[in-house]
């Protein structure tokens, strides 16, 4: 059943077949050279140096003869390296390949897959979980050649032994207790997949956590939580250490079980062997060959644990790799270039919840024609972000279709329907990384000049150019060394570069004190002359330029028009913008 699991992930094996197969010819040496050549070693090379009956051994053959021990030990030494270093190559190789699938496919999942479960979690998968099933891979490329290739040739010794000597094949019965080691390996097996599977969860729960207590480093300050976050932390990995020394107990056990079993064999080898009068180098020879028999019984007990630590991790790999994209390319997509946006709801409807039963927007029948300034107005919840993100396909319609320009955005490219649009949001996401390379995001190719002119547009030059290498300045981690306001001018700059036909603003001058708001508000007046754009309104004051307001309530929308017209016949509307109003005076 588990090499079954497995068989789909072999392709990383063949992917890397020349390193791989490389790996597993010195493998093959190597088990060969321990598993014969040890035990004829000790048959045919020791014998005839203490043989004092026959004729005296001149000194030149005794160390022809002697320098076969140090020969045979090269020879395994240098095969067991180049197997190590090859399988530990491919190993490698095949890690980057599982990590770069997994993140692959979280970058195709829809929003709701990523944001539904814990960012930590999702991270241990990648990394932990990852390299268990790099670790289960390699370790059965390897040992599962390997050591089967010592057993086979330490048993053939073994055989070939039995008719060679007379006598001998009473000793062979000692090998009936090479299979009596199987049992404590699938003991062992059953009890380690459970464990793996708690521990690979609950090493989720501590990367987890870990993340979450970093990206609120300021909070814990702030409510004194350094103690509390400290104890959660402990209560977390002291778990994780259960679960790991619960797999340890199984799996440790294993080794010298296994070891009691083979005592057990080469006790009745010499019980059997003073009965039949087998020779002194013989008895010997018989006993490196069955422990040589014994030690790769004992390597695949410890493979099967790997393999079954591995099935855990690959369990909860495949909950992501087999998620189904749901929102992908079209198999005959429309081509287009730029296009007008002209955007249409055609009785939308939109749950989040997979059974319906968290409805988000409900028929939904709107058009907003190509240049319009249209701002989405209701309270906390109506349905106004799940409306903006249907338009770039970040969520799939339940219900209806969207279109733009007349072609529903199904039947776009993702590429070619996102770059029609342009989006801020309300708290920019800023990379790790140059302005000007956060900037040029936006539109790629973009030259410095273009950049430039973009961030002069968002006013962002300004604040830009007294940083210590200006454009060239990395912003850290999140943007983590620039304030709110200068985020957002960094994150509308990079819209205006993009020159979307479609702009989507999320409350997009919400972090600028009323100078900067000003100043970016007069720069979106000439960025969207000619194009479409949805603001996602919080504050009153960021649509008084909008030529067509949508108030949303309970997913639907209630009513449309402009500023005046709502205000003197729309109750909610009237009531939002006048509790506003009384707020900000």
């Amino acid at each position: 059943m588990t090499l079954r699991r497995f068989r789909p992930y072999f392709r990383y094996l063949l992917d890397n077949r020349r390193t791989f197969f490389t790996a597993v010819f010195y493998g093959l040496i190597y088990g060969a050279s321990s598993g014969l050549g040890l035990p004829a070693m000790v048959n045919y090379v020791f014998p005839p140096i203490f043989d004092h009956t026959g004729p005296e051994l001149a000194t030149s053959v005794v160390v022809s003869i002697a320098l076969a021990i140090p020969l045979l030990f090269l020879l395994r030494g240098v095969t067991g390296y180049l197997n190590s270093y090859y399988i530990t190559l491919t190993g490698t190789r095949i890690l980057e390949a599982v990590r770069l699938d997994y993140f692959r496919k979280l970058q195709v999942l829809p929003l709701s897959f990523v944001q539904n479960r814990r960012t930590g979690d999702l991270i241990s998968r990648g990394l932990a979980d990852t390299a268990q099933l790099q670790n289960a891979l390699t370790v059965l490329a390897n040992d599962g050649l390997k050591q089967p290739m010592t057993l086979v040739a330490a048993v053939g010794f073994l055989v070939w032994q039995a008719f060679a000597t007379e006598g001998v094949w009473l000793v062979l019965a000692c090998l009936a207790t090479v299979p009596l080691a199987v049992l404590p390996i699938r003991y062992v097996g059953r009890k380690v997949v459970r464990r793996a599977e708690q521990m690979q969860a609950q090493l989720g729960n501590v990367t987890s956590q870990f993340s979450e207590n970093l990206t609120a480093a300021r909070e814990v300050r702030a409510f004194s939580l350094e103690a509390r976050e400290t104890k959660r932390f402990s209560d977390t990995t002291n778990a994780l250490v259960n679960a790991q020394m619960k797999i340890v107990k199984y799996a440790q056990a294993l080794t010298p079980t296994i070891e009691v079993l083979s005592a057990v064999g080469i006790s009745a080898t010499l019980v059997f062997a003073y009965g039949t009068e087998v020779k002194l180098e013989t008895f010997i020879a018989i006993i490196t060959a069955l422990y040589m028999a014994y030690e790769p019984v004992k390597k695949l007990g410890g493979l099967n644990s790997e393999l079954k630590r591995g099935e855990a991790s690959l369990d909860r790999l495949e909950q992501v790799l087999h998620e189904p994209v749901r929102i992908a390319d079209p198999a005959t997509p429309v081509v287009v270039t730029r296009l007008r946006g002209d955007l249409a709801f055609e009785n939308v409807s939109f749950s989040y919840g997979e059974n319906g039963e968290s409805a988000a927007l409900i028929d939904i029948t709107t058009r907003i024609p190509a240049g319009t300034v249209c701002a989405l107005v209701g309270p906390s919840g109506a349905g106004k972000t799940t409306f903006a993100n249907l338009v770039p396909r970040f969520y799939e319609v339940d219900v209806g279709r969207v279109t733009l320009d007349g072609i529903d955005v199904r039947a776009l490219r993702l590429a070619d329907l996102r770059r029609n649009i342009a989006l801020v949001s309300q708290e920019p996401v800023l990379f790790n990384d140059t302005i000007f390379n956060n900037l040029a995001l936006g539109f790629e190719g973009a030259t410095r000049e273009e950049v430039i002119a973009a961030a002069r547009a968002a006013h962002a030059d300004e604040f830009i150019a007294t940083l210590p290498q200006g454009y060239d300045t990395v912003v850290g981690e999140r943007g983590a060394l620039l304030s709110g306001g200068q985020k957002q001018r960094i994150a509308i700059a990079r819209a205006f570069l993009r020159n979307a036909p479609v702009l989507i603003l999320d409350e997009a001058t919400s972090a600028l004190d009323s100078d900067s708001e000003a100043a970016v508000q007069d720069a979106l007046r000439q960025l969207v002359v000619g194009k479409t754009v949805l603001i996602i309104a919080h504050r009153f004051s960021t649509i008084r330029d909008a030529s067509m307001i949508l108030v949303f309530d309970k997913g639907r929308i209630v009513a449309q028009g402009n500023h005046a017209t709502l205000y003197a016949g729309n109750a909610l509307y009237k009531s939002l913008y006048d509790l506003q109003n009384s707020s900000a005076g």
